[in-house]
């Protein structure tokens, strides 16, 4: 603490040095205000190449939000040229996405995702029930910070950058406003983003907390005391009240409140400027403080304003060996990574520190690439386990330390998670489910899992599964199952439906695992089954089929999508072989895919086959054609039968893409299906081969999958179909 005063009070007396050399040499001391607007924000940059280019000075700089980050990266030397680019090239839709893509993600996450959609989870405790603190955790947006500042070269602390700098935040618990003057760089700047209710609050020091546009969107007064500023160049890029007919949603209404208070202590600040003083308004019509794609424009807008004001700056400027001078002492000097000779990870509670290291690819011996060690933190924080996880390079006594410093959810390890899907057809009508989980993890040290979920609807089920890894790197693991499910299965003839019946199935299993990095698992064990089909409605169109069976199941599951829906990129292969001593017969299935992106078109192909190796699949477990690209044209499991082989392809194009915090887009397909039936069950009387074309409209959403659509073969049958939820 002692040492911490001395410096403090070392740095005081720099700045008041600072402050009457600025004086002596004849010009005023100058301190730059950089507002908060979200990415109306990206207007500073145009600002600060007109400065460069006039060559004005700065003496101190103080920013929020949006504002914060670009007057954090020109403290820290960075040129304007360079920040314009940098945030071209960023991909900010993606960055208010924290899970890495689908293909990223560990197996045992992938599994959850696809019962679960990842907002609808909630921690569970003895002292009740907990909650996320945002919408976005802010992962990729740190890990964007990091990369910016050069973080693998080591952390950026604000009292050791050559420009005096000031980063505005609020603590959402008092309200009080909060002033980084030393610390992380990119911590402060993370803090002065967390926009209430869209991302995270930051914990740091005890307190909570984000955006200081709540309490201080243009820090005026910052700099006059920061660097006893003579004039003050403030740049207002905040987001103007809604009107009253767009306000209307909880999101709305949100958004407006925070418009609300910062357009109070903004017109505070305003007041608060002198005749001496320079104040800059970019004109940002048309441009949102989510419009993170248009930071080319909005940074020409932003030059613009300040190219208005020319003669007023024009009077503040260096000549040009003295301006260079300037810079010199400001521009960032080339750093190199250093070599790591200890890499250590801190803060763990409950996670195996291997669970982590297995991802990570720095060794003691190499220097760091930040695009590789984000992908790693990535791929960690796809585990499931962590609000977030974040690195810094520590020097201590001539030794370089990588210390990754995950935080596990403050809401676990214990949680609860829902779903609901809603379908409804013209051939079957309409079904709909609610799906509930309760999901325990880090059982052991190993990292064992225990899930139980249930289903109410038009299908009820039950189900317990137990995951427990064998080693610290979760390489192999046992995995138990059980359950019951009863359901409904409609008879067709001649696209009539002719029966209903009632299928009750019952079963356990136990399986021996291996992962196979992140491309999924490779299955081997044995299934225990029990079903009973009852006539509910209709002819008797079927055998009363009940059977008790088991047999040995073999499986393989990868899956290297971008995504859980609607994917742009990737494939994926599930091959399954199921053999029943007993009953005397073999099943196995077969089901590749394929997605490849031309420009604004996604194409995907997807080929299946389900046949009996030995013997002929029984009723009660035949395979099934029907439903939503699975010959779209027919009803679900319209057709079952044995030696089945299906081929489609389908073309979407992409129409939008949703606002930020959400992945996916909104996308109208066509596609084209055939398959070929060797023995039927049901439609007995139907021969050749069968096709289908269909035509919908889809997308993601934070529900699940969302698709509207009309399938019609030359058969004569035709489906109209919608479904909403998670499958």
């Amino acid at each position: 603490m002692l040492e911490k005063t001395y410096r403090s009070l070392f740095f005081l007396v720099l700045l008041a040095a600072a402050g009457h050399a600025a004086a002596a040499d004849g010009r005023p001391r100058i301190g730059l205000v950089l507002g908060g607007g979200g990415a109306r924000g990206a207007a500073h940059i145009g600002v600060l190449e007109v400065l460069q280019k006039l060559r004005v000075p700065v003496d101190c700089i103080a920013g929020t939000s949006m504002g914060a980050l670009v007057a954090g990266a020109y403290a820290a030397g960075m040129a304007p040229a360079v920040m314009r680019e940098q945030l071209a090239r960023a991909d900010w839709n993606d960055m208010f996405v924290d899970n890495p893509e689908y293909s990223e993600m560990s197996y045992r996450n992938k599994t959850v995702a696809r019962q679960f959609p990842p907002g609808s989870e909630s921690g569970v405790a003895a002292d009740g029930v907990k909650y996320q603190s945002g919408v976005v955790a802010g992962e990729k947006i740190k890990l964007f910070f990091n990369q910016l500042m050069g973080a693998n070269q080591g952390e950026r602390n604000i009292e050791d950058l050559p420009l005096p700098l000031s980063v505005i935040a609020t603590d959402i618990a008092t309200g009080e406003r909060v002033v980084f003057r030393d610390g992380p760089l990119t911590m402060a700047m993370r803090a002065s983003m967390s926009v209430p209710g869209l991302l995270a609050p930051l914990d740091y020091q005890g307190r909570k907390l984000v955006d200081g546009g709540l309490v201080d969107n243009l820090p005026i007064g910052e700099v006059r005391e920061r660097c006893q500023a003579d004039v003050v160049i403030a740049v207002n890029v905040g987001t103007p009240l809604l009107k009253a007919e767009a306000v209307g949603s909880l999101l709305t209404v949100s958004a407006q409140v925070v418009n609300i208070l910062t357009g109070q202590n903004v017109s505070r600040s305003l007041a608060t400027l002198t005749a001496r003083d320079i104040y800059l308004q970019p004109d940002l019509n048309g441009i949102t403080a989510g419009d993170f794609a248009r930071s080319g424009e909005t940074a020409d807008r932003g030059r613009a304003a300040a190219e208005a004001m020319r003669p007023q700056l024009a009077g503040l400027a260096l000549g040009a060996a003295a301006y260079a001078a300037w810079w010199q002492g400001i521009e960032v000097r080339s750093r190199v990574s250093p070599r790591i000779d200890e890499v250590q990870i801190v803060g763990l509670q409950r996670v195996n520190p291997a669970a982590l290291e297995r991802h990570l690819h720095v060794q003691p011996g190499q220097t760091i690439r930040p695009a590789e060690i984000n992908h790693d933190l990535l791929r960690m924080y796809g585990d499931g386990w962590y609000e977030s996880v974040d690195y810094t390079v520590l020097s201590q006594r001539e030794r370089h330390i990588l210390r990754v410093t995950p935080v596990e959810k403050s809401w676990g390890p214990d949680y609860l998670r829902f779903a609901v899907n809603m379908q409804a057809d013209n051939s079957q009508g309409s079904s709909f489910a609610l799906r509930a989980a309760y999901h325990k993890t880090w059982l052991n040290s190993l990292g064992g899992e225990l899930m139980v979920s249930g289903d109410i609807g038009s299908t009820s089920r039950l189900g317990v599964n137990f995951y427990q890894p064998l080693d610290e790197q979760q390489r192999f693991f046992v995995e138990a199952t059980s359950g019951i499910e009863q359901s409904r299965l409609n008879v067709y003839q001649d696209d009539r439906r002719i029966a209903q019946y009632k299928v009750t199935e019952s079963g356990l299993g136990l399986s021996l695992g291996a992962n196979v990095g992140l491309l999924g698992p490779l299955r081997l064990g044995w299934q225990e089954r029990h079903r009973l089909f009852e006539l509910d409605i209709g002819s008797p169109s079927l055998p009363r089929a009940e059977q008790t069976f088991g047999g040995w199941k073999a499986a393989l599951d990868f899956d290297q999508f971008d995504r859980l829906y609607f994917p742009t990129r990737g494939w994926s292969a599930q091959v399954a072989w199921f053999a029943s001593p007993q009953m005397n017969y073999a099943r196995a299935d077969v089901d590749l895919r394929a997605a490849y992106p031309l420009g604004g078109t996604v194409l995907n192909g997807r080929l299946r086959y389900t046949t009996s190796p030995k013997g002929v699949l029984p009723i009660y477990d035949a395979g099934t054609l029907g439903g939503f690209l699975n010959l779209t044209a027919f009803a679900p499991n319209q057709i079952l039968g044995d030696d089945i082989v299906y081929a489609g392809v389908h073309a979407e194009q992409i129409l939008g893409r949703p606002p930020l915090g959400l992945r996916g887009d909104l996308r109208v397909g066509l596609a084209l299906e055939a398959a070929r039936v060797g023995t039927r069950f049901t439609e007995s009387s139907r021969s050749g081969i069968l096709n289908s074309t269909a035509l919908y409209v889809g997308g993601e959403t934070p529900f699940g999958p969302v698709y509207v659509g009309f399938g019609y073969s030359t058969s004569r049958v035709s489906n109209l179909f919608l479904f909403i939820g998670t499958p």
